[in-house]
């Protein structure tokens, strides 16, 4: 976090190289940034009770009489200081001490602590209180006026110095004016009822001592909405503006009659829904213009987008331009070469394939064919993108389950599609697709860059898959009944998940159930996909069980999308409390593609927490992957539903996307008027909440 008026940290009083470096180790790199460094607490030190009165657990102020200091040797080594005030005893327990220490802390020496009280042994003690040694007539307790702010701390820079130097900031009046320029407008400032940042911010630091302490420790008081909201607003402001520049960069309009998508159209063995087909025409509208399409299409799992995106395809091969079709995983982008390949062969279309395991004289053939304009639809993994690729008219990226790739990654691959004519600078139309469901307020945020389309319906025919949640221990029955199944003339999934972070251990791990599967079940004939098998395996073991050759398929979660076998009913995932609800709902989507009843088993180990089994328990309730994703954020936050470790929007200092969202219609609002009116505004703002971040959503 960063501002102009921004000033070095050495400047004040007691910050050496050494305090400096574990300030960085906390973000803190200029006084502005130590400003922003809120409180993870607070602690009420206006109380001070007598030491006869205390209860286990109570965090107070005490003051007493020291009767006996001893260093004892236990496992450890520890100093003990017996205090008494008349009223009572209490034990202070230090562990890391020093000989001053103990001799300040001497018989007849008044000490006043505050810390946390709790039991051991049928007294009571504190654990390393902070404390000062008082005079004995010094009369009485000298009362906080504020309430005590906690820190987020780091190795050796303890709560006393955080507090002393933010302390330093905030009595400097003109110190602290000069890191907390105000950006926000009167107008909204009255708008929206807020204080000024400066009030704010002293405020969260220090409240009085009347103030709704429940409040602040949830982080709902208005002083720290006030931050939020400006942090947000940021967010917002430079999602918008990347939008702005990207409609004024130019792209190649793409009007055509529609002979290729009609004709597909004819072709398909099913009607689209509605709601592929009203997507299908905002794409197109899109892809009319002049200008970049920034488009995201969301659809639960099952929804249909991949024929959406074939649409999308072909109008963009009818005005003469290539596409490039990305997915994270070699059996993603397999399964969308088939349909790609199926669909589109029929028209004279040519789809090429390559990934980072094309070599020899097919890569030297997909790259020339890339070069030349031969391949006019090119599917692929990241490979798309390396160095020595080339497009010979790139005109759309289609980019699949895009929250798996970095930002430079999907920015690499449009900037493939950059020509430089005569009339400057020209960039191909992007698609975006996603079957993780994203709550409504969090892509207003999120995606605030990109147009959203939703395909909210099913293919008719589909019945809702239902889902069970049973214990390890019966696994012999879950066996029987995919034994049952399988004898119908039904196939299956068997899914093992992430053992630990590790892909070896994982395959270990689908192998022995496999093997554990076959002898349990010798009539069954049961297939195995792992990620260390080569693509043309994986390619092989997949078409062999779509094909109706495989009964039982056991896998890693590398079959988690994309994967469509409409004769499979039942998945079994191992383990299911080791998986988060969006990758538990993705799995659930392979089944369920048919018009038969299917059913997901989630077994789960035997020691299950509360919080692992009310996630399991959401899968059970609903089928519904914007609903899941609703629960997913709440339970996981934004950072891993959206992948934003990626996005940048993980470094959000203050704000909480799941606990703000209320405020996110309110910020829509506030970005329009900023940008339009106070437009001087805008930089000085994104600078200070995401300083070098401003890159993240170029793409």
């Amino acid at each position: 976090m960063q501002n102009s008026q921004s000033q070095s940290l050495t400047g004040l009083k007691g910050v050496g190289p050494s305090v400096q470096q574990k300030l960085a180790n906390l973000g803190i790199h200029c006084i502005a940034d130590l400003l922003f460094h809120l409180p993870l607490r607070y602690q009420d030190r206006t109380r001070t009770a007598a030491l006869g009165s205390l209860r286990n657990g109570d965090e107070i102020t005490v003051r007493g009489e020291v009767q006996l200091t001893e260093i004892k040797h236990g496992r450890r080594r520890m100093l003990l200081s017996r205090i008494s005030d008349g009223t009572g005893f209490l034990t202070l327990r230090f562990f890391h001490f020093s000989a001053q220490q103990q001799a300040s802390l001497a018989r007849g020496a008044h000490v006043e602590c505050f810390g946390e009280v709790r039991a051991a042994g049928g007294a009571l003690e504190m654990v390393h209180p902070e404390y000062r040694l008082v005079e004995n007539d010094a009369g009485p307790v000298k009362k906080e006026a504020r309430l005590t702010p906690v820190y987020p701390a780091t190795e050796g820079l303890r709560q006393l110095k955080l507090r002393a130097l933010i302390n330093m900031v905030l009595a400097e009046p003109t110190l602290f004016a000069a890191q907390l320029a105000e950006y926000l407008p009167a107008e909204i400032l009255q708008q929206e009822k807020m204080p000024t940042l400066q009030a704010a911010i002293q405020y969260v630091h220090y409240p009085p001592v009347d103030a709704d302490v429940h409040k602040l420790q949830a982080g709902e008081h208005p002083m720290q909405q006030r931050l939020a909201f400006e942090e947000l607003l940021a967010h917002q402001v430079s999602l918008r503006q990347l939008r702005q520049q990207q409609q004024k960069k130019a792209a190649s309009a793409m009007r055509v009659t529609g002979r290729l998508k009609q004709t597909l159209e004819k072709n398909l063995p099913f009607e689209l829904t509605a709601a592929q087909q009203r997507v299908v025409n905002e794409i197109k509208q899109d892809l009319n213009q002049p200008h970049p399409m920034q488009r995201l299409v969301q659809g639960d799992v099952g929804s249909g987008k991949t024929i959406v995106a074939a649409m999308a395809a072909l109008q963009a091969v009818e005005a003469g331009f290539q596409v490039a079709v990305m997915a994270p995983t070699e059996l993603l982008a397999e399964q969308h070469r088939i349909n790609f390949t199926q669909w589109l062969s029929a028209l004279d279309v040519s789809v090429f394939w390559l990934s980072g395991k094309t070599k020899g004289t097919t890569r030297k053939d997909t790259l020339a064919a890339m070069n030349d304009g031969s391949a006019q639809v090119i599917v692929g993994t990241q490979a798309l993108f390396q160095e020595g690729v080339e497009f010979r008219q790139l005109g759309l990226v289609i980019i699949d389950e895009q929250h798996r790739f970095g930002v430079h990654q999907r920015l690499s691959l449009r900037n493939k599609g950059a020509t430089d004519d005569m009339h400057g600078e020209s960039y191909p139309h992007q698609l975006v697709m996603t079957a993780t469901p994203i709550p409504r307020t969090l892509a207003q945020t999120a995606y605030a860059d990109l147009e959203v389309s939703i395909i909210d319906e099913l293919p008719p025919g589909r019945s809702p898959v239902e889902t069970v949640v049973i214990s390890e221990q019966r696994r012999d029955e879950v066996v029987a009944r995919t034994h049952k199944a399988c004898q119908g003339g039904r196939q299956a999934y068997w899914v093992c998940p992430l053992v630990e972070e590790s892909e070896k251990l994982q395959c270990q791990a689908a192998q022995e159930t496999a093997e554990a599967l076959q002898m349990a079940l010798p009539d069954l004939r049961i297939g195995l996909v792992h990620g260390r098998l080569k693509t043309a395996e994986k390619a092989k073991a997949m078409e062999v069980f779509k094909a109706g050759k495989i009964d039982l398929l056991v896998a890693t979660t590398v079959i988690e999308v994309g994967v469509d076998v409409p004769n499979a009913t039942l998945m079994i995932i191992d383990n299911a409390e080791r998986l988060g609800l969006s990758q538990l709902h993705q799995l659930r989507g392979r089944v369920g593609r048919g018009t038969q009843q299917s059913n997901c088993v989630l077994l789960y180990g035997a020691a299950l927490s509360k919080t692992a089994r009310a996630r399991l328990a959401i899968l059970r309730e609903s089928n519904d992957g914007f609903v899941v994703a609703q629960r997913d954020l709440e339970i996981r936050g934004p950072g891993e539903l959206l992948g934003t470790r990626q996005t940048g929007l993980v470094n959000l200092r203050i704000a909480d996307f799941q606990r703000d969202q209320a405020l996110i219609p309110r910020i829509a609002r506030c970005a329009d008027i900023l940008l339009k009116e106070h437009p001087a505004s805008v930089a000085p703002l994104m600078r200070r909440w995401l300083g070098d971040g401003l890159q993240y959503g170029k793409v």
